[in-house]
C-alpha cells in the first residue's frame, strides 16, 4: 500500500492500521532505542514541573486545548 492510497482511506480504516503497526512495534519494543531527544524533552519537562514553571492540564483539558489550536 502507498501513502498515496493511505490518505484515500476512511479515518476507521487509518485507525485500524495504526493500531495494527503500534502493536506490531510494542510487540519488539526492545529492538527500537529511544532517539536521545526523547530523554532531553523528558528532562526538559521534570525541570520545568519542579520549577513550577509549566500548567499541568488533565487528559481531557489538554485534548480540548489541542483541538481548539489546532483545528
Amino acid at each position: 500500500m502507498t501513502v498515496a492510497e493511505l490518505h484515500l482511506l476512511p479515518s476507521a480504516e487509518k485507525l485500524k492500521i495504526i493500531e495494527a503497526l503500534w502493536a506490531d512495534l510494542a510487540a519488539d519494543s526492545d529492538s527500537l532505542e529511544s532517539p536521545a531527544w526523547h530523554g532531553e524533552e523528558l528532562l526538559k519537562t521534570e525541570v520545568a514541573l519542579t520549577a513550577g514553571t509549566v500548567e499541568v492540564l488533565d487528559w481531557q483539558a489538554a485534548k480540548k486545548e489541542l483541538r481548539t489550536r489546532f483545528e
